[in-house]
C-alpha cells in the first residue's frame, strides 16, 4: 500500500528561504523516491484569522483554505511538521493554523458534559523536526521540550495521531556546511522510510 504524506510547512516567513524550507525539500524528495504520495502545506501562504472564542471554534465556518487542509490532513497516513521554535514553542501562525483545524467534528467529538468521546485521527503517525538557536540538549533537558511535549500531547495525540516522533536541530546559526548536509541528509532518509 502506497503511503500518504501531508508535509505541514510551518516557518512563518514568506519573505526568505529558511533551513526549515529545506528540511521538508528533503523529505519530499526522500518519500518520492520511494513511491510515496505527498501533499504539502504552507501555512505561511495560507488566509485565515485567528479564533477568537469558544463559539468560533466549536461552530465557527472554517475559511477554504483550512477546509483544503483538513481534507489533506484526512487524506494522510503520516504527518511531517516543521518549525523554527520561537520564543520556547511554535510559532503564533502555526498554532493558529493548529486551531483552526483540530476543530471538534474533524478532530474529535464531544460527549456529554464536554467530555471528549472520539478521536477522529487516529491510525495516523506523526513527526515533528524543530530548528532552534539553543543547543538542541538544553531545550530537550532544562526546558523539557515544553513547547514541542505541548504539540504532541495537547494537539497532535489529542486528535489520536500516534506514535508521534521528534528531531531537534539545535545551534542552527552555528552549524557548519558539513553539519547541515548531514541534517539534511538524516532528514531525506526519513522520507525514504516514510517516518
Amino acid at each position: 500500500m502506497t503511503r500518504r504524506i501531508a508535509i505541514i510547512q510551518g516557518h512563518p516567513d514568506t519573505t526568505a528561504r529558511h533551513f526549515c524550507h529545506a528540511l521538508a525539500e528533503a523529505y519530499l524528495k526522500g518519500a518520492q523516491s520511494s513511491g510515496f504520495e505527498v501533499r504539502l502545506i504552507d501555512v505561511a501562504a495560507m488566509d485565515f484569522t485567528l479564533l477568537r472564542s469558544k463559539a468560533d471554534f466549536e461552530s465557527g465556518a472554517p475559511a477554504l483554505s483550512i477546509i483544503q487542509a483538513q481534507d489533506m490532513l484526512r487524506w494522510a497516513d503520516h504527518l511531517v511538521v516543521f518549525f523554527p521554535l520561537w520564543l520556547g514553542g511554535m510559532p503564533a501562525l502555526l498554532k493558529a493554523f493548529f486551531e483552526q483545524t483540530f476543530r471538534p467534528d474533524f478532530a474529535f467529538e464531544y460527549g456529554e458534559a464536554g467530555q471528549v468521546t472520539r478521536k477522529h485521527l487516529t491510525e495516523k503517525s506523526a513527526r515533528v523536526i524543530v530548528t532552534m538557536g539553543m543547543p538542541a540538549w538544553v531545550y530537550r533537558w532544562f526546558y523539557c521540550a515544553h513547547g514541542v511535549k505541548a504539540l504532541e500531547r495537547n494537539i497532535l495525540a489529542f486528535g489520536g495521531i500516534s506514535p508521534v516522533r521528534t528531531s531537534l536541530i539545535g545551534s542552527i546559526e552555528n552549524l557548519s556546511e558539513a553539519q547541515r548536509l548531514r541534517w539534511l541528509n538524516s532528514v531525506q532518509q526519513y522520507g525514504v522510510k516514510g517516518r
